[in-house]
């Protein structure tokens, strides 16, 4: 059992310096800093204008798409670095594979383009 427990002992370690680095740094910011708020800091920044709307208001439909479709293409990324890595051991299997992923993904691609989807009004 104590075998076992000396394995986990440097990363108990690295964590128990991580925290407490993090604790330092927060605190000493916290003491040695200026604070200092004034009405302009202590503003909402909403891309350099003032807040005009409640903030719980409906969004448009159109940001969600966006954001869907930004995680689509970001997993697509995801996948292709570790099969581009692995290429020399999967074999052809591998790569037809991948290729037809990507065949999918460029079909979803144009009908996403097709149908607007990527358009801003």
């Amino acid at each position: 059992m104590p075998g076992f427990l000396s394995e986990y002992l440097p990363i108990a370690v690295f964590f128990a310096i991580a925290v407490g680095l993090s604790a330092a740094f927060v605190l000493t910011a916290f003491v040695f800093g200026t604070q200092r708020p004034d009405e302009e800091k202590m503003t909402a920044y909403e891309c350099g204008f003032d807040a005009f709307d409640d903030s719980r208001r409906q969004f448009d439909v159109r940001f969600y798409l966006v954001a869907i479709l930004f995680i689509i293409f970001d997993l697509e990324v995801a996948f292709l670095f570790p099969w581009a890595v692995s290429l020399g051991g999967i074999g052809m299997f591998g790569f037809w594979s991948m290729m037809i992923f990507l065949g999918v993904l460029t079909i979803g691609f144009i009908y996403e383009w097709k149908k607007g989807a990527l358009e801003w009004e």
